[in-house]
């Protein structure tokens, strides 16, 4: 969102006394410019609680997040958390915690923003090969997967369907919307992909499409 819409917004939930979430997993990864400040940042009233995780900008096995809460929530959020399971490894925290301090965590964004922006290229290029009549690309500017949305008349979910037979995944677009009416479109990830593979599939999309 534009500086204005976001501050538009932080000025609702300070009026209606509404909590927002920002669900900040993937900005890291932002590839035409430098990364977006968060809108916890902007917020003078703590009406924000912000959720981020090292398992997507590292690895899915270290199972480690984190929540930034306004002072107001911190002993429901504190008191939520013990009834779970009292806290995350502390073994793992710590490592996680050295990684951070010696640099390494910085090094390492720096060089797989590298690689995922290699990868999300060779997805945009071969979308636009093989799929351009077929689809349109919302944004690509950051994250490990794009949105694009079908020409009317396409079912996604019909389109995701005969993407697995083929061995490719992807998430319908219609799905993530709340009761009906929602955009016929997909969710394409390119995080665990070769670019070869990646212009691949972009290939048998389009054969799909086509179909």
């Amino acid at each position: 969102m534009t500086a204005a819409r976001r501050l538009a917004l932080l000025d609702w939930a300070h009026r209606e006394g509404a909590w927002l979430l920002e669900d900040d997993y993937d900005s890291e990864y932002r590839y035409v410019s430098r990364p977006l400040g968060a809108l916890q940042g902007m917020d003078a009233h703590e009406r924000v609680i912000y959720i981020g995780t090292f398992s997507k900008v590292l690895f899915p096995a270290l199972r480690v997040g984190y929540v930034v809460v306004p002072s107001a929530l911190r002993q429901r959020f504190v008191d939520a958390r013990e009834t779970f399971d009292l806290f995350s490894p502390s073994l793992y925290q710590l490592v996680l915690a050295d990684f951070l301090h010696q640099g390494h965590f910085a090094r390492d964004l720096r060089r797989m923003r590298g690689v995922y922006r290699a990868r999300r290229d060779a997805l945009l290029t071969g979308l636009a090969r093989h799929c351009a009549n077929r689809l349109s690309v919302i944004n690509a500017d950051a994250g490990l997967h794009l949105a694009v949305l079908l020409e009317d008349g396409l079912d996604d979910r019909d389109v995701v369907r005969r993407m697995a037979a083929r061995g490719l995944t992807a998430t319908p677009l219609s799905s993530c919307y709340a009761g009906g009416g929602g955009r016929s479109g997909l969710l394409l990830g390119f995080g665990g992909s070769t670019e070869r593979r990646l212009v691949e599939a972009t290939r048998m999309l389009g054969q799909i499409l086509e179909a």
